[in-house]
């Protein structure tokens, strides 16, 4: 479990905060499908967003981010632990009462085209969360629709066509249009350019960011591109093997990382510099999640590790202006100045807020 922070600074009350959060899922197997084992998709973790920040989560494939993305909208429920939106427990809402709540938080997907239906006109899948929270009356729903469009970039007369009419960034923004449409506080961001060509992924975070700006919106940006991180994030979490191994100001976690995983990502990034070669950085894959190592997960993998790594399992405490899980945090700096600078330069600025509210 993580240590308490650092007092809060400036606003000490986050719009959402998870803490303990869990997430098992069984390993069944044979004929009557018993359970085996689980896989540890999501293990403790303690995360606050505050109002109109933009908190990046980072980590390798199968760490637990989108897990994470989905347990604090409720698209799946944790086994264990407290989530809070705007001061109200989520996780004692069902039924009518969980659909209200879910105008104030919304997701726009990964894949742009699976998250659309193609039986629904653009303007139809636009439309639908108007109608059924009824949002505007429906003779100015059409105008609602154009309005939401024009907002990401597209012209109103996109209303009329179908999915497959669209580019692969034409189909994202009609994503970020439908999650807009019920005017949420928080918008959860589940890798929304991976699967778009390298040209309009800039396109798309630009959109995400102004919105997020001129709307005041919170957001949680759940992305495996660190240069895009750069761009939007005010603090960056980075999970490894369903837990939070490193939290803090986005500046200062891409230019002073203290956790060495972290130091590990930000070395892979390529950096334009024909003369430097990295040096390795990590080996091998990481431990399944049915059968994490004991100790720090990170251990088997790490440069610096010692046999306490082994044994015993490091907790989240305050190192620097973030927070660190590494008994030897700061010992691995980045081998390259430039890089460090160019980490340095793309975020938003420091961030004062407490990365927990310690409760």
């Amino acid at each position: 479990m993580s240590a308490a922070p650092p007092a809060p600074t400036t606003q000490t009350v986050p719009l959402l905060s998870a803490r303990g959060l869990v997430k098992h899922y069984a390993i069944r197997r044979g004929v009557l499908q018993r359970a085996v084992g689980a896989v540890r998709a999501v293990d403790g973790v303690d995360l606050d967003v505050f109002p109109g920040e933009c908190v990046a989560l980072v980590g390798e494939s199968g760490s637990g981010k989108t897990t994470l993305g989905r347990l604090v909208t409720r698209l799946v429920d944790p086994d264990a632990g407290a989530l809070h939106f705007g001061g109200e427990d989520l996780l004692t809402l069902s039924g009518a009462a969980l659909r209200r709540k879910r105008r104030d938080f919304q997701v726009v997907f990964q894949d742009p085209w699976g998250s659309l239906n193609p039986r629904l006109s653009v303007g139809e899948a636009v439309r639908e969360s108007i109608a059924v929270h009824h949002l505007a009356p429906r003779g100015e729903q059409a105008a609602r629709v154009g309005e939401l469009l024009s907002s990401v970039g597209l012209a109103p007369e996109l209303a009329a066509r179908y999915p497959h009419e669209l580019s692969g960034g034409q189909r994202q923004r009609v994503g970020i249009a439908r999650a807009l449409a019920t005017g949420p506080r928080l918008i959860v961001a589940d890798e929304p350019v991976s699967a778009l060509d390298v040209s309009v992924r800039a396109q798309i975070v630009n959109v995400l960011a102004e919105l997020q700006r001129r709307l005041g919106l919170a957001m949680l940006f759940i992305a495996h591109d660190l240069a895009l991180v750069e761009q939007i994030a005010d603090r960056v979490a980075v999970m490894y093997l369903g837990r939070i191994v490193e939290l803090g100001p986005c500046a200062d976690v891409l230019a002073r990382p203290q956790h060495p995983y972290t130091v590990s990502l930000l070395e892979s990034v390529p950096v334009p510099d024909p003369g430097w070669r990295p040096r390795a950085t990590l080996t091998g894959e990481p431990p399944s999640p049915a059968a994490p190592p004991p100790g720090c997960h990170f251990h088997p993998r790490c440069p610096i590790a010692r046999p306490r790594c082994a044994t015993d399992e490091p907790a989240l405490l305050p190192v620097g202006t973030g927070l660190a899980a590494c008994h030897y945090a700061g010992e691995r700096k980045l081998s390259h100045p430039a890089g460090v600078e160019s980490g340095r330069a793309g975020c938003r600025g420091d961030d004062s807020r407490s990365q927990l509210d310690g409760s």
